[in-house]
């Protein structure tokens, strides 16, 4: 992506999380995390990736959806765009993979040490 669409993207992204926690009322957005934004090259649409601490991803993402509409008017009146990009969101399922890689490293570590403890009482 070109710096300035980069700078779009994040800018979009620290608006849109302002505008969710302050200003939209839908409960089933209520713990949305947004962890990027990709902007097309035109600028004519944005990938919004979020991520949730509870909730069901399917359902947030259409709540989001249907709440794209009064996102984008929003961001036009706090960006100074020609135009600004439809949003598209998508669940980001790398915080839920690192979670699970994570776990299953530390379950291995554990019996590993439990091996080698049992080793060394033995002999």
């Amino acid at each position: 992506m070109p710096h300035r669409a980069q700078r779009i993207a994040e800018q979009i992204r620290h608006e849109l999380a302002d505008i969710l926690m302050r200003e939209l009322k839908d409960p089933r957005i209520h713990d949305v995390t947004l962890t990027a934004v990709e902007v097309s090259p035109d600028l004519e649409h944005a990938k919004v990736w979020f991520t949730l601490l509870r909730g069901d991803a399917v359902e947030v993402g259409r709540a989001l959806g249907h709440a794209s509409g009064y996102l984008r008017t929003e961001l036009a009146h706090r960006l100074r765009m020609r135009t600004v990009p439809r949003l598209a969101f998508r669940y980001d399922e790398s915080v839920e993979r690192a979670s699970r890689l994570s776990k299953l490293i530390d379950e291995a570590v554990a019996a590993d040490r439990a091996l080698h403890r049992d080793d060394e009482t033995q002999g």
